[in-house]
């Protein structure tokens, strides 16, 4: 009989980074054959123990999961309900999967998600600089210096935003690149401005593009995306 440390095992089931494992233990959200553990460094016998998270069942990890999910408006990104509805009711998959970053609720678009643990963290980090392309449709139409502010950097909550990629594709639409991920970001960017977002839909993460995924559908990532993604994952530096 071999026993391991209960986070431990939680990470390597692809629930969650081992970190995060100590955090659900201690909320309280782990059981062990029906019985509530909070204490840390408690050890399980993979073989034999029932491990439930949030209530559902979890096993150990048979095979890495790389998805693409076109995200409704309206759906949080998050791993609990709390009456809401979330992103991974979207997903029907036996194997439990955590989305990597998040989108609003109110966005719509690419969303990757996974089981990959030290991937998710990685480039879940703000200070890995994956870019993200997002298409913005405003209420009223902008103009071309105020583009040109929004792609040299916007002031807020103190703070310029980073200089970025802006391209106009109509009077009220435009893309926009990202290598940050500040809360809602381009929808304060552009009220920054006097403008308000009538619709935001993410179009890319890094070299991975919605395309015509139909909105509320997944795909798994095709094994030329994933191995550019675990390439991008392990080989670029964090910004410091």
């Amino acid at each position: 009989m071999t026993l391991i440390r209960l986070q431990k095992w939680l990470s390597e089931a692809g629930v969650c980074s081992r970190r995060q494992g100590e955090t659900y233990i201690q909320d309280g959200r782990v059981k062990v054959n029906g019985r509530r553990i909070t204490l840390l460094g408690s050890k399980i016998d993979p073989t034999r123990d029932r491990v439930e998270v949030d209530g559902r069942s979890v096993a150990a990890r048979t095979e890495t999961l790389y998805v693409a999910l076109h995200k409704p408006k309206g759906y949080v990104t998050s791993c609990r309900h709390d009456g809401q509805k979330v992103v991974l009711d979207l997903v029907d998959l036996p194997t439990r999967i955590f989305p990597i970053g998040r989108l609003d609720k109110d966005t719509t678009g690419l969303l990757l998600l996974t089981n990959d643990g030290p991937l998710h963290h990685q480039l879940s980090h703000p200070s890995f600089d994956h870019e993200k392309e997002y298409e913005v449709l405003l209420r009223e139409p902008i103009d071309d210096a105020q583009l040109r502010q929004l792609a040299e950097g916007v002031r807020i909550d103190g703070r310029k935003t980073r200089p970025t990629q802006v391209k106009r594709l109509s009077g009220r639409r435009f893309c926009i690149i990202l290598q940050e991920g500040r809360n809602r970001q381009i929808r304060r960017m552009v009220r920054r401005l006097g403008h308000h977002v009538k619709r935001l839909k993410r179009v890319r993460v890094a070299h991975i593009r919605l395309g015509n995924l139909p909105e509320g559908t997944w795909r798994f990532l095709t094994s030329a995306e994933r191995k550019a993604l675990l390439r991008e994952a392990t080989t670029k530096a964090p910004r410091k």
